[in-house]
């Protein structure tokens, strides 16, 4: 297996060799002097936040066969940011969950994936949104890690370090590997029809080896899933 990048500043490295990032400015916003909205994993008390997870590429900015290398081939769905400032208006935190297997394959490195990342985080502030966490994988298939989705390894992660149980959380993605990793953590799965979601929609109704987690939600894009988890959420 190889070896996974050195965390930098900012950002950490979890079990089963998940990385983070936490958006500091969004730490400083939510915090008091003296007291961190993300304990230790494992500490405080149990869904004392609203939590969404959501995989980024096909979900919040459109998808490429050809992986998104640079900031210049990022660009947001349309009304994604949005729906993701109306989640942070109504209390919940939001984390991305994204397998970056580019970063092994060598075709892009950690200093393009922050970049890349900086600008999705600027175009969010400029709807007033944030992400409070980015966790990402970056290994390919072959080095067989436990953070790569479908594994849950990184879903996992995030409960920890949000200090969140799981269960029924929701969770959107476009791909069969995010809703199989979100429901092998007792997330509740959120299919988006963007991205890959019209593929892996019509691959799950042809192939029984290829069907939704039960209770998957169907929803058009990242805009309709967040109105649904607010009408849930009331």
């Amino acid at each position: 297996m190889k070896s996974s990048p050195r965390p930098q500043a900012g950002e950490g490295q979890g079990e089963g060799n998940a990385h983070y990032k936490f958006n500091e400015q969004a730490i400083f916003q939510q915090s008091s002097p003296h007291l961190s909205p993300l304990p230790p994993a494992g500490e405080g008390a149990k869904n004392s936040m609203k939590l969404v997870i959501l995989d980024r590429d096909g979900v919040i900015n459109q998808d490429s066969s050809q992986f998104i290398k640079n900031p210049d081939e990022w660009i947001a769905i349309s009304g994604s940011l949005e729906a993701i400032a109306l989640l942070n208006q109504s209390g919940f935190k939001v984390a991305v969950a994204t397998n970056q297997s580019g970063i092994s394959r060598g075709l892009f490195d950690m200093a393009t994936l922050n970049a890349i990342h900086d600008k999705m985080h600027h175009a969010l502030a400029s709807y007033g949104g944030r992400i409070d966490a980015i966790f990402y994988c970056p290994h390919a298939a072959d080095e067989h890690c436990h953070c790569r989705k479908p594994e849950a390894g990184m879903i996992e992660e995030i409960g920890k370090r949000f200090s969140v149980d799981l269960t029924g959380v929701p969770a959107v993605g476009d791909a069969l590997r995010d809703l199989q990793a979100f429901a092998n953590a007792g997330c509740q799965p959120i299919l988006v029809r963007t991205g890959k979601g019209e593929t892996t929609l019509a691959a799950s109704l042809t192939h029984a080896d290829k069907a939704l987690p039960a209770n998957t939600w169907i929803c058009a894009d990242l805009a309709e899933a967040v109105q649904m988890i607010l009408e849930m959420d009331d």
